[in-house]
């Protein structure tokens, strides 16, 4: 079982018109993602929108319609108002069907000291309520775990999607630039934030993928995509960026034992460190995980 995932890496607009705007263009990346073969497309964190408060709209019907014309299965990303606050609101991330039926969602849940990471932003402007699920979803070629942006330093939560069965973790992002700067969106973090990307892969033996959003013509930003054993793709530049997926790799590296192969490896990363690696007498006898 082997899937082809696109990434994107969009020009995102801000600004009057900005959500008219970032439609428009996810229509034109989800179509590219399509014709380049893939089955299942991503968009970065909070694209296409909205960002700011208020926020009255959320691009659900919108991305249906990609989903739908194109027979794909799309993530996208928007601010959803809470309890009708339009002020208040949760990240999410959703996943649609082929068909245009929604999958499910995953609302950021990660870190605990917010809303400072969004409120009152150069960007993003809204008063962001974490949520506590860390959903898992079924789909034709395996199961898909959704995670954003700087979640990437929290292992736990990767983890827990392995644990619950995913075998794909996407973690679209904001902002993430190879250019180093002191903006705080990314640039002085790019260095751990790759490596974490592949970090997760191989901890937790599954397929990870990162993208980010371009904020200005001929500006960079990060896609990676990786498999527990290699960086299968890295790309900075705007635009939809692919790679293929082996799933019954990651389910072969799952039930393997670590052990000693005459010749060259049957793998290249620690197989079997979801079980043989987790084990649950140090788990009993050192509970600080769950303190607190």
């Amino acid at each position: 079982m082997t899937v082809r995932i696109a990434m994107v890496n969009p020009l995102t607009r801000f600004g009057d018109g900005a959500y008219d705007a970032n439609v428009a263009n996810a229509a034109a990346y989800v179509a590219e993602a399509a014709r380049q073969g893939a089955g299942l497309v991503c968009l970065p964190e909070s694209y296409p929108g909205e960002w700011r408060s208020p926020v009255t709209r959320t691009p659900v019907r919108e991305l249906q319609e990609m989903a739908r014309a194109n027979g794909i299965y799309v993530v996208g990303g928007f601010t959803e108002p809470i309890d009708g606050d339009v002020s208040r609101c949760y990240n999410t991330l959703i996943l649609l069907a082929p068909d245009g039926e929604e999958v499910g969602r995953y609302r950021r849940t990660t870190p605990s000291h917010a809303p400072w990471i969004y409120l009152g932003g150069e960007y993003w402007d809204f008063d962001w309520t974490p949520a506590d699920e860390l959903p898992v979803f079924d789909t034709e070629f395996g199961r898909v775990g959704l995670l954003m942006c700087s979640e990437v330093y929290a292992p736990e939560l990767a983890r827990i999607l392995a644990l619950k069965g995913a075998e794909i973790i996407l973690l679209p992002a904001g902002l993430i630039s190879p250019v180093r700067d002191t903006s705080g969106y990314g640039g002085a973090l790019y260095e751990t934030w790759r490596t974490l990307a592949w970090a997760r892969a191989i901890e937790n033996l599954a397929c990870t993928a990162v993208c980010s959003n371009v904020t200005a013509e001929g500006g960079k930003a990060l896609t990676i995509i990786s498999s527990p054993e290699e960086v299968l793709l890295e790309e900075h530049d705007e635009g939809v960026h692919c790679a293929e997926l082996d799933i019954e790799r990651v389910r072969w590296l799952r039930q393997e034992h670590d052990r000693t192969t005459p010749g060259e490896p049957l793998w290249r990363t620690k197989p079997g460190n979801l079980r043989d690696w987790r084990r649950k007498e140090v788990l009993v006898g050192n509970p600080i995980l769950t303190e607190g």
